[in-house]
C-alpha cells in the first residue's frame, strides 16, 4: 500500500486499533487534567507537556482539547492546545522519520509509482499538511507518524499545523461550555458544533484527496517521461 493510501485509510486503522483498549486513557487524562487545574500558573506548562506526551503515545487528544476549555477558558486554552499539539506533532513526526524512514526508502526503491507519490508530498508538503489538518476525519496521532515517513520537510510540516486552529478553537469552546471536567467527554455534544466540524472535515478531506491524487499523477508522468 502506498504512503498516501495509508494516510487516507488511517481512520479505519484508528478505529480497529482502539477497539480493544487495555486501559481507559480518557479517565487517566481527565484525572491528570484535574491535577493540572490545581497548579495555578504552572498548569499551562504542565498541560503543554502532557499534550506532547499524549501525541507521541497515541493517547486521545480530544479529551485534552475539550478539557483545556474547562480549565483555562477559550482563548488561553486554545493557545495552550495549539502549542502542545504542534510540539507533540513535531515530536511524533521526528520519531516516525528517524525510526521508519530508512525502511520505507528501501521498500519504495526501484518502484516509480511509490517514489512519485512520495515526491508529490515532498514538493507540495505545506498544502497537503494544511488540508489534512483542517480535516478532523484524519486521526491526529497516526497522521503525525505517517507524515514522518514521507518526503515533506519539517518546516512545511510545522507550518501546516496552522490548519489545526479552527478545530482547536471549536473544541476548546465546547469544553468551556461544560464548565466542569467531570462533564467532559471525547466529542462535542452540541449538534450544531458537530455538524460544523463534520462539514469542515468533509470539504478538507475531499480537497486533499483530489489534490494529492493529481500531484501524484503529475509526478509519475514526469518521472516516467524523464
Amino acid at each position: 500500500m502506498s504512503t498516501i493510501a495509508w494516510l487516507i485509510a488511517s481512520p479505519a486503522l484508528a478505529q480497529s486499533a482502539g477497539s480493544t483498549p487495555v486501559l481507559n486513557p480518557t479517565d487517566l487524562l481527565r484525572h491528570t487534567l484535574q491535577w493540572i487545574e490545581g497548579l495555578g500558573l504552572a498548569g499551562g506548562v504542565a498541560f503543554i507537556a502532557l499534550y506532547i506526551v499524549a501525541a507521541v503515545a497515541f493517547l486521545p487528544g480530544s479529551i485534552l482539547t475539550l478539557g483545556a476549555g474547562a480549565v483555562f477558558g477559550v482563548w488561553l486554552g486554545a493557545i495552550y492546545v495549539f502549542i502542545g499539539a504542534t510540539l507533540g506533532a513535531i515530536a511524533a513526526f521526528l520519531v516516525g522519520r528517524y525510526l521508519a524512514r530508512g525502511w520505507v526508502s528501501k521498500t519504495i526503491e526501484g518502484k516509480p509509482n511509490f517514489a512519485a507519490i512520495d515526491q508529490a508530498v515532498a514538493s507540495e508538503g505545506f498544502k497537503i499538511v494544511l488540508l489534512t489538518r483542517l480535516s478532523p476525519l484524519f486521526p491526529f496521532n497516526l497522521l503525525n507518524y505517517a507524515f514522518g515517513i514521507t518526503g515533506v520537510s519539517l518546516k512545511a510540516y510545522a507550518l501546516g499545523s496552522i490548519g489545526m486552529l479552527p478545530a482547536i478553537v471549536l473544541y476548546v469552546y465546547v469544553g468551556s461550555l461544560a464548565g466542569n471536567l467531570a462533564r467532559i467527554g471525547t466529542e462535542p455534544t452540541d449538534p450544531a458544533m458537530q455538524w460544523a466540524v463534520r462539514l469542515i472535515g468533509l470539504m478538507a478531506t475531499v480537497a486533499v484527496t483530489i489534490y494529492v491524487t493529481r500531484m501524484a499523477q503529475k509526478a509519475l508522468v514526469e518521472k516516467v517521461n524523464a
